[in-house]
């Protein structure tokens, strides 16, 4: 499974994508909608910083609430560098920017692992009212500590997140921070991260007002899952996302068998390798207590057996 749609809803309002110079049409009003600036990823004709450009001459930027970044050109081949660079000297210009998204591309576009991405902290320093922030790509990507006092949400899409993002984000003091989703992928594509490095989110020190905690499309979900069993961090979630990665019975087994979940408003296990035993356990423990629980389990990749007896299982999204 791939990335096959745009965002098109961001920071609770329509996404609207800013049309080519060319293009006649009356544009919404400025503060109506999330703007989705793009170029083209194969042969290009107007550079994203050009489109940028043009945007900040055809709106009123003071009201501009929302930007997603969509496709640059090259993103197989060329860090959004400059683009990092384009929006952080706009800040002055964006004073109600409180939403930046960066890396909305279909598989069509570049699939995720290809993304090329680059040091993300310079926007968040530039812009500290910021409420939410999101990327796609884990290649390149760096994130490094930060004091944010506005971000309530944080969303990591990737393929892989290298162990050094997934450190970042730990160390970060985001103590307005409600929603945090981490796709932590797969060696395959560069997420080599451990469960020690989440070891600082699921002890709930740095992150007092989380409420809603998404660490998925992993290898180790298994893992991960008995990692959550038992994190303090559980006890004042309201939803616990475990979804679109290799969870087999064993990380089933570990949350049953960990901390009480009666509390969660939703427990969402989507995409997973559980037998019906386990899916009927976790709904006779879980359902009762009125926690939505998600097992669906359509989208998965079926086992796959070499001749050798070895079964290959794969993440959500992967390439």
């Amino acid at each position: 499974m791939t990335v096959h749609e745009h965002l098109t809803t961001f920071h609770r309002l329509p996404v609207h994508e800013f049309p080519s110079a060319e293009d006649p049409r009356p544009l919404p009003a400025t503060d109506s909608v999330a703007w989705r600036l793009s170029s083209d990823t194969y042969d290009s004709e107007e550079e994203w910083t050009s489109v940028f450009a043009r945007f900040l001459d055809a709106v009123d930027t003071t009201r501009v609430r929302a930007i997603v970044v969509g496709a640059w050109e090259e993103a197989y081949d060329t860090s959004p560098g400059p683009i990092v660079e384009a929006l952080v000297a706009a800040r002055d210009q964006l004073p109600a920017l409180r939403a930046l998204f960066l890396g909305d591309m279909t598989s069509e576009e570049c699939e995720i692992s290809w993304i090329h991405q680059t040091g993300v902290t310079p926007l968040l320093t530039a812009y500290p009212e910021l409420a939410e922030f999101g990327t796609r790509g884990g290649q390149d990507l760096v994130l490094n500590g930060v004091t944010h006092t506005a971000l309530r949400r944080l969303v990591l899409e990737s393929g892989g997140l290298p162990a050094q993002v997934v450190r970042g984000v730990a160390a970060c003091d985001l103590p307005a921070l409600e929603h945090l989703d981490l796709w932590l992928g797969t060696p395959d594509y560069g997420g080599d991260s451990e469960i020690a490095d989440l070891a600082p989110v699921l002890a709930g020190t740095r992150l007092p007002a989380l409420r809603h905690l998404a660490l998925r499309n992993s290898e180790m979900q298994d893992q991960v899952a008995a990692a959550v069993a038992a994190a303090p961090v559980v006890a004042r979630l309201d939803t616990l996302d475990l979804s679109m990665g290799i969870l087999t019975d064993d990380g089933a087994t570990a949350l049953l068998t960990g901390q009480p979940l009666t509390h969660l408003k939703k427990l969402d296990l989507h995409y997973n390798y559980l037998t019906d035993p386990l899916r009927e356990r976790l709904r006779a423990t879980l359902e009762p207590a009125g926690v939505e629980l998600d097992l669906d389990s359509d989208d998965a990749d079926e086992d796959a057996d070499d001749e050798d007896g070895t079964v290959w299982r794969y993440v959500a999204v992967g390439e």
